[in-house]
Formats: C-alpha cells, structure tokens, sequence
C-alpha cells in the first residue's frame, strides 16, 4: 500500500473551502491549511484598487452577493446543521496575502508532495515552483472554454448548462491554463439555480480532488495540455443586464429539459 502525499492546502476561509480541505485532509497527511487575510497592501496595490474600473465592479460584487449569502445556505449546504468547521483546525496558517514570503519559507520549510489550491488569489512568483509533483488548483468553470470568474453563472447564461462544472488542474503562470487533470460536472436538476449548481460541482469536485491525490500516491500520472485559451471571464464582465437575462432564462424554463447526471472526464498521461 502507497505511503499517503504530504500536503500544503491553500485555500480560502468560506464553508466550500473548508469542505474541499477537510477532504483533502482524509486523503493524505496534510502539512498545513494556509488562508490569506488580505493584509499587508503596498500603496501602489491599494492605490490600483482604489481605481473606478477596479472599485465599482468589486463594489457591485458585494452588493450583487450580500443577499444571496445571507441566510447561510451555503454552510448548510456544505455542513448540515453543523457550524462550518476544519476537521484539524491547529493545521492553519495564516498570511497577509497567498503570495507573502512566509508561505514561499514554509513551503521551503515543510517540503510537502503536493500543493492543493482552491479559492485563493493568483499564485504568483516563487510560490509557482509548488511542492515536489506540483502544485494543483481546483477552479469553479470548465477550462479552457470558461475560465476565470463567475464560471458557472456564464455558463447558463449562455445557454449552456451542461458546461457547467469544475476543473482540477495545474498551475502555471497563466489564469486557469495549467495541463488538465480532470472535469467534474455535476448533475443538472429542473429546479437548480446557479448557486445551487455551484455549490454541489464543488462539492462533487472535492472527492474527485482527494481520488487524484490517493491515484497519485499509487503512481497514476495526469496532465493533458489546455486544447486552446478559451474565454476568461472577469468579475467586471457581468452586469445587472446579464443577471435579469439569465433569470428570464431559467424562469423560462432552461434547466427543465436538461436532466444530466454527474460527470468526471480523466486527463491521464499517456506514458511515453
């Protein structure tokens, strides 16, 4: 039987985060669970969010959000009627921003297998050198046709819902183009809405992400090539045009002819 990978988890603090590393954390010997605080901004960084091109999407974002997150559906989702909680909470670390030094020393420090990301921001500089097979992303559209932000709500506006779904993959310098490991789309249900099809791709997506990590340990090799760039998506791309278009659309009945049950696709690498 196969040694379980040391893992370094980075990953944001909502309760889809913790569900995704406390998987993780079944599926090998965790080294630490590092989240951003979104500390520590230099000026010139603060000065460029204080930009309208920069401000008023972020703004709108929150506005757009804040109701949706109200009520807790998404820890109840994800956790029950349990408070959203880490299995091994004394694993954290915390750090002013993903790419801070401290993170690039523990990395250097606890020499994991494998870093796992999943809700952080961009990996930039050092910290894309990863851990000794990699370093791995679990991102929120199917790449490289949706990449980028707000995945699973273009998807369905786009008339697309069976592209709706989650990628793992890995990292490299670009936004979502690292070779592929696998697509996780989840079933498609009459009633859903895109909170709900997110929430449950993600949830599909984190035993698909701890089934990579115990295939690995067992010397299973993934990575196929991006067919293509895509399209990416930012958070400024979608507008209040686009949410009464897409609500239109569902309440037209988009999703009741389009019953689909989960799928994974596999990106396994051909041995040469």
């Amino acid at each position: 039987m196969s040694a379980p990978l040391r893992l370094m988890v980075l990953c944001g603090q909502s309760p889809r985060h913790l569900h995704v590393a406390n998987r993780l954390c079944e599926a090998g010997e965790v080294v630490a669970i590092v989240h951003e605080e979104g500390r520590e901004l230099g000026l010139k960084t603060f000065l460029r969010k204080l930009r309208p091109q920069t401000l008023l999407p972020k703004i709108w974002r929150w506005v757009r959000d804040r109701p949706r997150y109200a009520n807790q559906d998404e820890a109840k989702f994800f956790f029950g009627d349990q408070p959203p909680r880490l299995t091994y909470p004394a694993l954290v670390r915390r750090c002013p921003h993903i790419n801070h030094p401290d993170v690039v020393r523990w990395l250097d420090e606890l020499q994991p297998d494998l870093v796992c990301v999943f809700g952080t921001s961009l990996i930039r500089g050092d910290l894309l050198r990863g851990g000794r097979l990699g370093i791995v992303n679990l991102h929120g559209g199917l790449s490289p046709e949706y990449r980028g932000a707000d995945c699973t709500f273009w998807a369905l506006h786009n008339g697309e819902p069976e592209k709706v779904g989650c990628t793992l993959h890995y990292i490299n310098a670009g936004i979502d183009t690292g070779s592929l490991i696998a697509h996780v789309s989840p079933a498609v249900k009459p009633d859903d809405d895109e909170l709900v099809l997110f929430w449950r791709a993600v949830q599909d997506s984190a035993e698909v992400y701890g089934e990579f990590v115990r295939r690995v340990a067992a010397g299973e090799q993934f990575g196929v090539a991006q067919p293509g760039r895509g399209r990416l998506y930012q958070v400024k791309d979608r507008g209040l045009s686009h949410e009464r278009a897409l609500k239109a659309s569902l309440q037209a009945g988009l999703l009741k002819a389009k019953a689909l049950p989960l799928r994974v696709t596999w990106f396994t690498k051909t041995p040469s």
